[in-house]
């Protein structure tokens, strides 16, 4: 009979031990659940793998790719340890359906829900190309070619074509796409100008408006000069007066690429399309790539007396109204450049010094 009752279980030793072995079980559970936890928050929130060199790693995804794709990409690149964690984490919390496209910078030791995160937000690196205002589209060629995240082999853009700005670009996008953004960006600029022309200008198309912006955008690098200098060459126009630019000279000689010094006698009285000392009126195409401000002022000049403006020694130019005060005003610029040049102020008659200007240095030189 004890063998029995220790061997027997009463209801309530059933009960007990039903009750043990529940909480024995969830005991068991909770330390699966808590353990579970932990891995899932290392995964996620822990940090990542270390760059294999420097403190970042530059990533591309191209636009379009899929989250299987992104991962993948992501993992070959050795930012997470796991695509098929990442598609999960990414699916769990929407952000499959947000992720973008692009090139991305991702630090050293990231989680991967810091990495979704940039991802989510498009935190991408972004490059830019800037053309300035007045570069030739042969400078233009240079700029871009010398710009590594873009691809392709391009031909020198028509000049005049492109619109001076900046532009965000993205690494592999081609210099090709890029210029035609430029283009565009040139096209839609001068056609709104164009609309909105002044009366009567002596130009009848707008691509003459771009050549005659060129040269007014090559004449002056001081922005508040462009209105006044554009109103003298449209004023000569209408007179029908040459324009006498120096910069046309150059671009006959060099072809948009920088002279680098004074024009020379024999190039002064050198015969090409371009010397706007010996053709009348514009030269075939324009000399450079005019900016917004250039096209406007051309397009909308100020009213003005003057009729010749040279060099006054501070960067601007002296303005004039006559050929006498002209003449005057050349006079003070080479008695300027012979004093920074270290010789005899000029003596000679004011007649003699403007044809000396032409002739020798030709106002400025290149701008």
């Amino acid at each position: 009979m004890a063998l029995f009752r220790r061997r027997g279980e009463t209801p309530e030793q059933k009960r007990g031990g039903l009750v043990a072995g529940l909480i024995g079980a969830t005991a068991t559970l909770s330390l699966v659940a808590i353990a579970g936890l932990v891995w899932v928050w290392s995964v996620y929130w822990g940090p990542g793998p270390r760059a294999v060199e420097g403190e970042t790693t530059t990533v591309i995804l191209r636009s379009g790719a899929g989250v299987s794709e992104i991962g993948e990409a992501l993992h070959e690149a050795g930012v997470i340890r796991s695509p098929d964690m990442f598609r999960a984490a990414a699916s769990l919390s929407g952000a499959d359906r947000r992720l973008r496209a692009g090139e991305y910078e991702i630090e050293s030791r990231l989680s991967l829900s810091g990495v979704i995160d940039k991802l989510v937000s498009g935190e991408v690196v972004r490059h830019f190309v800037t053309l300035p205002e007045g570069r030739s589209s042969t400078q233009a060629w240079d700029i871009l070619n010398a710009e590594e995240v873009l691809t392709g082999e391009i031909p020198i853009p028509p000049e005049g074509s492109l619109l001076p700005e900046t532009y965000e670009v993205t690494r592999g996008e081609t210099r090709a796409e890029v210029v035609r953004r430029m283009q565009q960006a040139h096209d839609e600029l001068l056609a709104e100008l164009w609309a909105g022309r002044a009366p009567d200008l002596p130009i009848d198309t707008p691509e003459e408006a771009v050549i005659l912006a060129s040269i007014v955008e090559k004449e002056t690098g001081l922005a508040e000069e462009r209105p006044q200098v554009a109103a003298v060459f449209i004023s000569r126009l209408r007179r029908g007066m040459r324009l006498e630019s120096d910069p046309t000279i150059v671009y006959g000689v060099n072809g948009g690429r920088p002279l680098g010094r004074g024009i020379r006698r024999s190039e002064l009285q050198r015969q090409t399309p371009y010397n706007t000392y010996l053709i009348d009126g514009l030269p075939p195409t324009p000399i450079a790539n005019p900016g917004r401000e250039a096209l406007a002022a051309v397009l909308n000049p100020p009213e003005t007396e003057y009729l010749f403006f040279v060099a006054d020694g501070t960067g601007g130019h002296a303005f004039a109204r006559t050929y006498e005060e002209h003449l005057r005003n050349v006079a003070r610029w080479r008695a300027i450049e012979a004093e920074r040049a270290g010789e005899p102020a000029e003596t000679a008659p004011p007649e003699a010094v403007l044809e000396d200007a032409r002739e020798d240095a030709a106002d400025e030189g290149e701008p």
